[in-house]
């Protein structure tokens, strides 16, 4: 009897050992209560060892950087609201290249500065303070697109003012791709790790409302949600890794070039006027009509629209007669009088049809 017992007991321990050697591993953490947790998430840093190339392109871009824990944020050339120190700062929402909102040690959105309602986002462009959501209590309820391994169920570090939870802060590698563990335990299988190329996948985060609609304020289309922009625009067929490079900034994610696919139109365009002088097609097609944080003048936001199509009739209108929301189109403001501010849009008509081949030399 005893024998048979000391069998079955070395034969538990020999299961045991061999399920823990083929196992998925596990990323070990510490709750706020201090208990030990698993999770499936490996985090960005363990990407590095076998895709370096990818991961120094997203270091450098915006997804890290779109929620940062104050003991980060404290190192970066961020500065805070009048009347607060770093120690009354639990995250920084945002802080790369357009805007920077802060919450307070309970997680709620800091809305006031120096007592007073307002003056409380940071705009990097700028270095100007600005007004957000002045002197409400606003919870920090963004976690879905600006966290890897979020959950809806209940608050971050146990701060009232965040709902959800996650992982990881920040937009890492496993929020696209998905649990890494698995993936790194079977030597980088392949089928064990996410891959959609869809434009859809992008879009469950660079949205706004419905995606039939493109919600717009104050005479630009909002924030970053070039996906509604997308399914109205005549690339909606395109998935935004055709032309970019989602790991890369966006400035350098350019994969595909629009004579890739618009040769006639290129070969109009060489030599023309707009040509010489160093117009690209992007600062036509694709002007800053949307806003993320700030105008920088009346036909100029700080994010690039992904509508296109350019509506060169002078009465045509970008928005809808309540401005909440834009039409498919760019108007002829935004197209050309970026540039051109002293002209009218009745001018820039004349120009608009033939406006690749303008002042072309002939041969």
């Amino acid at each position: 009897m005893r024998r048979a017992r000391g069998i079955l007991l070395i034969v538990g321990v020999l299961i045991f050992l061999v399920s823990v050697m083929f196992a998925p591993s596990v990323f070990s953490f510490r709750t706020a209560s201090g208990q030990v947790a698993t999770s499936p998430y490996a985090g960005s840093e363990a990407c590095f060892k076998c895709h370096p190339g990818e991961f120094n392109d997203w270091k450098v871009s915006g997804h890290p950087y779109i929620l940062i824990p104050a003991e980060q944020a404290k190192n970066m050339p961020l500065p805070l609201p009048a009347g607060y120190s770093w120690d009354d700062i639990s995250y920084v929402v945002g802080g790369y290249k357009w805007k920077a909102r802060y919450l307070d040690k309970k997680g709620f959105f800091i809305t006031t500065a120096a007592g007073k309602p307002g003056k409380n986002q940071y705009n990097l462009m700028t270095g100007a303070w600005a007004d957000y959501e002045a002197g409400k209590v606003k919870k920090y309820d963004c976690g879905q697109c600006h966290t890897t391994g979020y959950s809806p169920e209940g608050s971050q570090g146990g701060l009232p003012g965040i709902v959800g939870t996650w992982v990881f802060p920040g937009v890492g590698c496993e929020s696209c791709h998905g649990p890494g563990q698995a993936h790194i335990a079977a030597g980088g299988d392949k089928k064990l790790i996410a891959t959609d190329r869809s434009a859809w996948f992008c879009g469950n985060c660079h949205i706004r409302g419905k995606a039939t609609t493109i919600p717009a304020v104050g005479g630009f289309i909002q924030h970053h949600e070039q996906f509604n922009e997308h399914l109205a625009s005549p690339h909606r067929k395109l998935a935004c890794v055709d032309c970019h490079d989602p790991h890369k900034k966006a400035e350098f994610s350019i994969r595909t070039t629009c004579a890739s696919c618009h040769s006639a139109a290129q070969a109009a365009f060489a030599g023309s006027t707009m040509q010489r002088v160093g117009v690209r097609c992007v600062d036509c097609h694709m002007p800053m009509a949307t806003k993320s944080a700030v105008s920088l003048g009346p036909y100029k936001g700080d994010v690039k629209t992904h509508l296109f199509l350019i509506k060169t009739d002078p009465e045509a209108k970008m928005f809808t007669p309540d401005g909440a929301f834009a039409k498919h189109y760019v108007t002829l403001d935004f197209a050309c009088l970026q540039c051109h501010q002293d002209k009218t849009v009745k001018w820039a008509a004349q120009y608009a049809k033939g406006i690749h081949s303008l002042g072309k030399r002939k041969k």
